[in-house]
């Protein structure tokens, strides 16, 4: 699908870097980014969010470049979008949908797809109740009801019961996510969740740490669903778990980090966060900040972080490890994609889990038929948060709100 990106440079930030990654989070969704479209304001213009001026700018690109879908980089209210549709004639996305699409693309299990079809739902709904307020005219008196009221009644009552009936089976899955939480703090067992901005290499990591075979692609948001594995790191500490999360990005949309709270709450429990970094990005220190910020957002900013600076090898510099005045490491350099400096990060874990309060001797272990060390009761235990699907319960008539960018 042939698109045009449209980026407005408010003075804030990195704006090359931005746009950049709209191209990445475009060509993620399926789009084809054919012309860049961008200017200068000072704030944004109420009708148009470009102003009229560069709305025709626009409408003549979507002319000569056949342009088939346009895809703004910022956060569009309801009536810019459908102001801008209007005068446009093709479709208009802003970066909110666009992330929402890519989700609902990349969702494989079954709590996944619960979660981005709420966040979904709740976006849907803002559009569809101002969207449609020109109806709410007709209300009145006996006779004077249009049909067009009776729809919009019954869309809103059609959203509201299936937002209701997602959160409610969230809710259950939250509380069996905080039983298997409670098995792990009974044994004490150290926990450990790697995140950062998306597409720094947190899945080759955690690949690369625990060998669990995880997808990994070089695209925003290759992996949406939280796994995690027991990992043996010696006798000092025995196993420790490590859970791959979902990828941070800059502006994530709200209705996102509210409905993924459920596999962000694997974050939020951790005694220990891997705060993976690419060092090969120019703009690495906005995108540790962006994270940082998504981190207080859930509540997870008073737990311990590592830098992990992942990606050494294109930035051209060594394995090491580097410590705050309290003598805690606080840094370590290494490359998940060729090994190196993988020994001192696992040596910085050990040494984390061994100064954790409550921190106790391993239990017993035995040897396994493939060599490999297990406890005896969870020996090759998968630890996915994903492993029993639900049935869908949905009730019939409810409103489908996925559709992908590279669908029309």
């Amino acid at each position: 699908m042939r698109a045009a990106l449209v980026g407005i440079d408010f003075g804030q930030g990195d704006f090359a870097a931005s746009i950049e990654e709209l191209q990445l989070l475009a060509r993620s969704a399926g789009a084809d980014p054919v012309t860049t479209i961008t200017a200068r304001r000072s704030s944004p213009d109420a009708a148009y969010f470009v102003g009229s001026g560069k709305a025709d700018e626009i409408g003549q690109a979507v002319l000569d470049d056949q342009i088939e879908i346009v895809i703004f980089n910022h956060a569009l209210s309801p009536a810019q979008q459908r102001n801008l549709e209007k005068r446009l004639n093709v479709r208009v996305l802003d970066r909110t949908s666009l992330i929402l699409d890519i989700f609902a693309q990349r969702a494989k299990s079954h709590e996944g797809k619960l979660q981005v079809e709420l966040a979904q739902l709740q976006h849907l709904a803002t559009r569809l109740i101002r969207g449609w307020t020109h109806l709410e005219r007709q209300k009145g008196g006996i006779g004077l009801r249009g049909p067009g009221e009776t729809q919009l009644e019954t869309d809103r009552r059609l959203i509201g019961e299936r937002v209701k009936a997602l959160r409610a089976r969230l809710d259950k899955l939250r509380k069996q996510h905080d039983t298997q939480r409670r098995a792990r703090g009974r044994t004490q067992t150290f926990s450990v969740s790697l995140v950062g901005y998306t597409n720094a290499g947190k899945s080759t990591l955690f690949n690369a740490v625990t060998k669990a075979g995880v997808y990994v692609a070089n695209q925003l948001f290759a992996t949406l669903d939280t796994t995690s594995r027991r990992v043996y790191l010696g006798e000092d500490v025995g196993q420790v778990v490590i859970s791959d999360t979902v990828g941070f990005v800059r502006e994530l949309p709200h209705q996102l980090v509210a409905a993924f709270r459920a596999t962000l709450e694997e974050t939020i429990h951790a005694d220990l966060l891997l705060h993976v970094v690419d060092a090969s990005s120019p703009v690495r220190m906005e995108q540790i900040e962006q994270v940082n910020m998504v981190l207080k957002e859930i509540g997870a900013d008073h737990i311990p972080q590592i830098l992990v600076w992942n990606k050494i090898d294109a930035a051209g510099l060594e394995p090491s490890v580097e410590r705050d005045e309290y003598d805690k490491i606080s840094r370590v350099f290494i490359s998940a994609r060729t090994g190196a400096g993988l020994d001192l990060l696992r040596a910085a874990i050990v040494e984390w889990a061994k100064a954790a309060p409550g921190a106790r001797p391993p239990r017993p272990r035995y040897e396994g038929e493939d060599g490999d060390y297990a406890d005896e009761s969870d020996h090759e235990q998968d630890l996915q948060d994903d492993e029993t699907p639900a049935p869908d319960d949905g009730a019939p008539g409810t409103i489908p709100t996925t559709t992908h960018v590279g669908s029309h």
